[in-house]
């Protein structure tokens, strides 16, 4: 969907946070990205947005995520 455009990455005790264009702001439990919970806080905010904002990728862990996932909750157990 357009409105699943990412814009900005962090991240709270547990939780991946990404703000949306539209103003939401996604939290979903590090536990559904075990690449990004074992990752150095150093690593975590070393993010690119990709895609036009449809994907985030991290790459120091090799780590690619697409923004709908997020959104929906889908938990990635690689």
């Amino acid at each position: 969907m357009i409105n699943q455009i990412a814009k900005i990455v962090n991240f709270t005790i547990g939780f991946l946070c990404v703000r949306l264009t539209d103003g939401r702001e996604i939290r979903v439990p590090l536990e559904f990205y075990p690449r990004l919970k074992k990752a150095s806080i150093k690593q975590r905010h070393h993010y690119e947005i990709i895609g036009l904002g449809t994907s985030i990728h991290w790459p120091e862990i090799d780590e690619d995520l697409s923004t709908e996932g997020i959104v929906e909750g889908r938990p990635n157990r690689f």
